[in-house]
């Protein structure tokens, strides 16, 4: 397995490090501080290292004078690469939680801009994690790995050429490890860095099935489903326990092997050097520095071998963070603006003249399919005119809820067109487009906030007046006065501290203040009782008045005054009309009212 995996490298190695570098670039003075103090620090370290060599002589030659000078000389070479050391890696941290910031914000605002396809075919917990696991490996590497790597660049540079001036001889000698030692490294790093790659992808999967079972205890206690899922979980450990265990396996080899061939290459050359020194062939002081320096230059390669763990696995998470980044945003040709204007609506020709808008929505001969050649709309053709209320009705998965996605365009048909007012919807600009349509979606989502916030969603700028009217629109007035705080009281874990009713409420009094001339309800009132779905049918109606609306039924009892009814079965209309005109036609209408109250 292990060598199977050894020939598989990052997909896009090149443009992840091209990409890491250009964020690197846009802090290029404070890296280039960074640079020029770890430079001073190794630069410090080398020439402390070679004073040994007039210290030992000048001890040996019995110079007192000479011998303070150059002990105080190198304590104050060694003083100011401590003082370099500090300044580097305080500038390094404020480097590196810059380009932190930078990515994240790149990152967020970028899939802000990616399609629903993006998050319908990915699971929370793994989007969750680029934030997280991903960005984390990237900042583990900027702190502890950039200088480190400049600094063991220097230091090996410098060690061998010290060596090569103190004693050409003895350092091919060293060379010979050295290039063993590189060798090995890179064996091991070929074989870490598809470990790491699958490491973070595992890791991923595992975040993404936890944030899974976490938000769906109640189901999984309802089913007792325990003991599979921790089956599951398991299975999802074990794979990155695998995974981990090989990216750490052969990275962990690396110090243990240069340190190894590092203690062999020291005995061989203490064994000649002092053999040369016997025969004259070299001074006391040169041996005792070169010696030294033979012993400090497996450092830097232990330093870098330690932080291959933080480079590679950065280099993974970097990957992974930018293939997301590097996903194709919404594409947005439209050139019409829609704006609203006093109390209506209105969309802009090319020539700045104000048309406006009457909510008039038409679908010419639209065929749809989430993947291709699996079309769920085929050949659906309909119309609503301005302030009409067409419903849709049928099973679950007859292409109901796509419809209405197709309106607000959160995907694109693949034939056919979509028209608002005449004009294609591909040819509107999508923030306009879905400015002015209301949608109350099934599943509800409340924010971190005031009910006064949640409601404020669907108008950032709503004053309280509108705030206060658009939840009387939905009679949820009533219910949030009754709260501790009131329109002030504290929305968390998604509404957790409220019923499914009055999240629902909330999300029409959302829609309400947002005004739009066109409105789109998908089975808004599923989670509301029959008490409560009354109490908001006149508010519903006012809400509804002069606007087109879109309804979605659960409950076919609130649909009996729809304009119009499609019927929709397998992405087909297959009836249309009335309430009275379908009961009267006895098709699947009739079949689907009647059994529901069988059912009843």
């Amino acid at each position: 397995m292990a060598r199977q995996l050894s020939a598989k490298k990052p997909k896009h190695l090149g443009y992840t490090l091209h990409t890491l570098l250009s964020y690197l670039g846009r802090h290029k003075f404070l890296l280039l501080a960074v640079a020029v103090l770890v430079s001073i620090s190794a630069l410090a370290n080398l020439l402390g290292t070679y004073m040994i060599r007039p210290v030992v002589n000048n001890l040996a030659n019995g110079s007192v004078g000479t011998l303070l000078r150059g002990v105080i000389l190198t304590a104050l070479i060694y003083l100011a690469g401590a003082l370099a050391a500090w300044g580097y890696t305080q500038t390094m941290v404020k480097a590196a939680q810059k380009v932190l910031y930078d990515i994240r914000r790149d990152l967020f605002a970028h899939l802000q801009k990616l399609p629903l396809r993006f998050f319908d075919t990915r699971r929370h917990g793994d989007v969750m994690s680029y934030f997280t696991n991903d960005v984390d490996t990237i900042s583990d590497a900027l702190n502890n790995s950039f200088a480190m790597a400049i600094q063991s660049f220097i230091q090996v540079v410098g060690t061998l050429t010290m060596l090569f001036i103190l004693n050409w001889r003895l350092t091919l000698v060293v060379a010979v490890c050295y290039v063993v030692m590189f060798l090995y490294i890179r064996f091991s790093g070929k074989r870490s860095k598809a470990y790491y790659k699958k490491q973070q992808a595992s890791l991923g999967d595992l975040d993404g099935y936890i944030e899974e079972m976490v938000a769906g205890q109640k189901v999984i206690k309802v089913f007792n489903h325990e003991k599979d899922n921790l089956r599951r979980f398991r299975e999802k450990n074990e794979a990155l326990r695998k995974a981990g265990t090989g990216a750490q396996g052969y990275a962990a080899t690396m110090v243990p092997a240069v340190v190894s061939i590092s203690y062999i290459n020291y005995a061989i050359v203490a064994a000649l050097g002092g053999y040369m020194a016997m025969r004259g062939m070299t001074d006391v002081g040169s041996l005792a520095s070169y010696l030294v320096f033979v012993r400090q230059a497996a450092l830097p390669i232990n330093q870098f071998t330690q932080q291959s763990n933080f480079l590679l696995a950065a280099l993974a998470g970097a990957e992974r963070v930018f293939e997301a980044m590097d996903q194709s945003p919404e594409v947005d040709e439209g050139q019409v603006r829609l704006e609203k204007q006093g109390q209506g609506w209105v969309w802009r020709k090319p020539d700045g003249d104000a048309v406006p808008l009457r909510g008039d929505v038409r679908f010419e001969g639209v065929t749809f399919g989430y993947d291709a050649g699996h079309p769920i709309l085929k050949d659906i053709s309909l119309f609503a005119k301005p302030g009409q209320k067409i419903a849709f009705v049928g099973s679950t998965g007859a292409g109901k809820t796509t419809i209405t996605n197709l309106i607000n365009r959160f995907y694109d048909v693949q034939k056919g067109r979509v028209t608002y007012d005449g004009i294609d919807v591909k040819d509107i600009r999508k923030d306009d487009l879905r400015r002015s349509l209301g949608i109350v979606l099934q599943d509800t989502h409340l924010f971190t906030g005031t009910i006064a916030d949640n409601i404020r969603f669907g108008k950032l700028d709503a004053t309280m007046e509108e705030v206060e009217r658009a939840a009387r629109i939905a009679n949820a007035d009533s219910f949030i006065r009754r709260l501790p705080r009131g329109y002030d009281t504290m929305v968390t874990a998604d509404g957790a501290n409220l019923s499914q009713g009055q999240r629902q409420l909330l999300a029409i009094a959302r829609a309400a203040v947002a005004d739009p001339p066109v409105l789109i309800l998908d089975e808004a009132t599923s989670s509301i009782d029959t008490r409560t779905e009354a109490l908001i049918e006149k508010g519903m109606d006012q809400l509804m008045e002069g606007r087109t609306v879109f309804v979605i039924a659960h409950r076919l009892s609130t649909v009996r005054n729809a304009d119009a009814i499609m019927v929709l079965e397998q992405g087909q209309i297959v009836e249309r009309g009335s309430h009275d005109d379908l009961l009267a036609q006895r098709g699947e209408y009739y079949q689907l009212y009647h059994g529901m109250f069988e059912l009843s």
